[in-house]
């Protein structure tokens, strides 16, 4: 959440002082979101069958660690995710609570049903999840900052043909399509 001062100084430097304790701001939220998604990931990974595929040496999990081990995705979306898990990817990403609900074609007071009982996503549901967790991954990785990933998604891009990237994250073929895009910008090809 980069802020810009409105007031002004003489020399500039209040404005650069000020933006840059937001950024550090901004890094030490992302740091302890990203601690406390690690932990989630450990507990959830430590409690199913499938605890094998993390390396035993591998004693810090990263959402980024989970989200390049392909196989244990796949036996993730079979088991589904816990709602305790799913908010803290809730948290990582720029979308709200109405967007998710739209995302994964549930209702609010569903997801607030998920939420209360802590309750496992169906597959299909996690799935979505790990999908949109995948994009803000790599797509804070190219913007740096929450706030110019979100302007990125809301505005139409002419390389996905003038459509607004938010509106191809509905389905797996929209995300591939914002993935590929974000992949260019990252890289430099730019259309």
């Amino acid at each position: 959440m980069e802020k810009q001062s409105t007031h002004s100084s003489n020399d500039g430097k209040t404005d650069t002082k000020q933006s840059v304790t937001l950024k550090g701001e901004n890094l030490k939220k992302e740091g302890l979101l990203n601690t406390q998604i690690s932990r989630e990931l450990k507990k959830y990974i430590k409690n199913t069958e499938f605890k094998n595929l993390v390396s035993p040496g591998k004693s810090d999990l990263t959402l980024t660690g989970f989200l390049n081990n392909k196989l244990l995705i796949v036996y993730t979306i079979r088991k589904g995710i816990p709602y305790s898990l799913f908010a803290l990817i809730k948290d990582y990403t720029p979308f709200t609570l109405n967007d998710w609900a739209e995302y994964l074609n549930i209702s609010g007071k569903s997801l607030t049903r998920y939420s209360q009982s802590d309750k496992f996503f169906k597959p299909i549901h996690t799935e979505k999840i790990i999908e949109l967790a995948e994009v803000t991954n790599l797509g804070l990785g190219v913007f740096g900052s929450e706030n110019k990933f979100k302007m990125w998604l809301e505005t139409p891009n002419y390389a996905l043909g003038n459509q607004i990237p938010f509106e191809l994250l509905k389905d797996s073929y929209g995300k591939e399509m914002v993935m590929g895009e974000l992949t260019r910008i990252d890289q430099g090809i730019l259309v």
